[in-house]
């Protein structure tokens, strides 16, 4: 039989249960409770919450570096875009979202570290009628930062091109919490035994990675960024563009899967990477497999970028 336990004998339970990746967990927060935490196996989410069981909210990952959070802004604009999508409003206002965001990670109490901002429908019932909840729910986590190996940078990634197709139009612009299909991306890649999928949306345009958007230089030396039709809108490709934009020509047009054995170079951006080279494709060379020097620039340029732009966390 199942024990039933009192609050306080569930409590002690809790405490006591080992979980997956607890060492990562620096700290976090849940706007019900309103206090920031550090002990992992705290860290709950009410089984009721819409965001848990129908996937209805939205996130963003945010990385800091040397104690400066990098686009913090142009994530929490994104956030807005993704919430008025869902017809979702956080239980506080965006500027105290903000506030609550820099606190977590200064709550970490380390130079480097990634931060994941929920926003969920809320807890309030099991069915699918956003009514069932009253009030939204807000979670904010620190946790480690892992960076890429300087090795990938140094060789370059293998990439393929996904059998999981794009997402449509309108998931794919919010970054919202129904990740399957870059679920079964990124374990297609594992198989296959390769770094990247790139899906590619039903009229065979390049579309983006798992995680990642995609780029390439083309031969005339125009770095061409994929348009965003079935895509999220990258902060940190849209941060390149900027950087990049008096250096280079930038177009944004549709990319085919010949466009990418003809490039000059391939690249992925996103958060936790920078800027990273494809050097293969579908075990094709990308031009001479070497990362290229548009690749390497963009990605000193995001790292000056960090340590002159980031948001201070104390």
């Amino acid at each position: 039989m199942i024990p039933v336990c009192d609050t306080e004998e569930y409590v002690q339970k809790l405490l006591s249960a080992r979980r997956a990746g607890e060492q990562g967990v620096l700290a976090f927060y849940e706007h019900r409770l309103g206090c920031i935490c550090r002990n992992p196996r705290l860290m709950l989410l009410p089984m009721d919450d819409h965001l848990a069981h129908r996937g209805d909210g939205i996130f963003e990952s945010i990385k800091w570096v040397d104690g400066r959070i990098y686009q913090l802004d142009a994530h929490i604009e994104r956030m807005k875009r993704s919430a008025k999508g869902l017809y979702l409003q956080p239980p506080c206002t965006w500027e105290r979202l903000r506030e609550i965001a820099v606190e977590v990670a200064c709550a970490a109490e380390t130079e480097n570290g990634m931060l994941r901002i929920l926003v969920g429908r809320g807890p309030g019932g099991f069915g699918i009628d956003p009514a069932e909840c009253p009030v939204a729910s807000l979670y904010v986590v620190a946790y480690q930062f892992k960076a890429f190996p300087q090795e990938l940078y140094d060789k370059g990634l293998t990439a393929f091109r996904s059998s999981i197709p794009a997402k449509p139009g309108y998931m794919a612009r919010m970054k919202n919490a129904n990740y399957i299909p870059n679920v079964l991306m990124r374990r297609e890649a594992t198989e296959r035994g390769l770094n990247l999928p790139l899906s590619f949306d039903d009229d065979d345009f390049l579309a983006e990675g798992a995680t990642e958007n995609v780029a390439l230089v083309d031969q005339r030396g125009t770095l061409v960024i994929p348009e965003f039709t079935n895509a999220l809108t990258g902060t940190t490709i849209m941060r390149a563009v900027d950087l990049m934009k008096d250096r280079m020509p930038v177009e944004f047009r549709r990319v085919r899967e010949d466009d990418i054995y003809r490039a000059r170079e391939l690249m992925v951006m996103g958060t936790t990477g920078g800027c990273v080279s494809i050097v293969r494709f579908e075990g094709q060379p990308i031009h001479d497999v070497k990362p290229g020097p548009v690749a390497r620039e963009i990605r000193e340029l995001l790292d000056q970028d960090i340590k002159e732009q980031g948001v201070a966390i104390r």
